[in-house]
């Protein structure tokens, strides 16, 4: 199998996979009707989402600014920790169980104390969740990246006379950063995950998360459904957006 092949793949593959999944819902819930009775089909799903595509895109840009800002605050601080553990091992086994207490924190436990916090109507709770849930994976990848080159490469550079900023640039950075993208495309997913648990479970009342809680509590299970697809579309929308950024970047790094 070529590379041309195996990249169309990569693209069909899912698609096919998808189109076969939406028969199979279509042909259970309108054709032989063995799905639940609270369980629309595709087509009733579909109308609704044409139907209410304003109410669809305010809660989605609304949700993904919450995983956006919560994606980037918990990049960030990922980064200056890693970068302080990975400097020196007292600061590293400091760290450890904290990172680890992060990794199992309950989210639906953390969003009603950060709204009593920041108050009812604040943004500020979700925001922060979806951070708690990006730092970690994005913390334990940097902190491998910054690790990942070897004393015999740190030798050659230093029989070389390099300086430690000539290093950091030709071989620590280039090593460190697709660990980095790796666990940003992570991060991305589970910022998005976070903020709509964070919607459902309290705050102000907008969001994907608060809308499929209240039309699927008042009985509207179509309209539900199409807040769902709406958040698949915006998780989907975070995956591409950072494995784009991560060709980018990469392609510029020296080798």
């Amino acid at each position: 199998m070529n590379a041309a092949t195996e990249r169309t793949l990569r693209v069909v593959a899912p698609v096919v996979v998808g189109l076969l999944l939406l028969a199979l819902w279509y042909l259970l819930v309108d054709v032989v009707q063995l799905a639940p009775k609270a369980l629309p089909g595709p087509l009733a799903v579909a109308e609704q989402f044409g139907g209410n595509l304003g109410i669809i895109w305010k809660g989605a840009a609304i949700t993904s600014l919450n995983a956006l800002v919560g994606l980037l605050l918990g990049t960030v601080l990922a980064i200056i920790a890693a970068a302080l553990a990975a400097w020196a091992r007292p600061i590293d086994g400091a760290f450890a169980p904290v990172v680890a207490m992060i990794a199992v924190v309950p989210i639906v436990a953390l969003t009603p104390i950060f709204n009593t916090m920041f108050g009812a109507s604040s943004q500020y709770g979700r925001q922060l969740v979806a951070a708690i849930a990006a730092f970690v994976p994005v913390y334990l990848n940097v902190l491998r990246g910054l690790r990942q080159a070897r004393p015999v490469q740190r030798d050659l550079f230093a029989a070389y006379a390099a300086s430690g900023g000539q290093t950091f640039r030709k071989l620590t950075l280039p090593t460190a950063v697709p660990h980095l993208f790796t666990g940003v495309r992570i991060a991305s997913s589970l910022a998005v995950i976070s903020a709509l648990v964070a919607e459902y479970f309290g705050g102000p009342s907008d969001g994907v998360g608060t809308a499929i809680a209240t039309y699927a509590k008042s009985g509207r299970a179509a309209l539900a459904f199409a807040f769902v697809g709406a958040a698949i579309v915006v998780g989907l929308v975070f995956f591409l957006a950072t494995a784009l950024v991560e060709r980018l970047v990469t392609r510029r790094l020296p080798g």
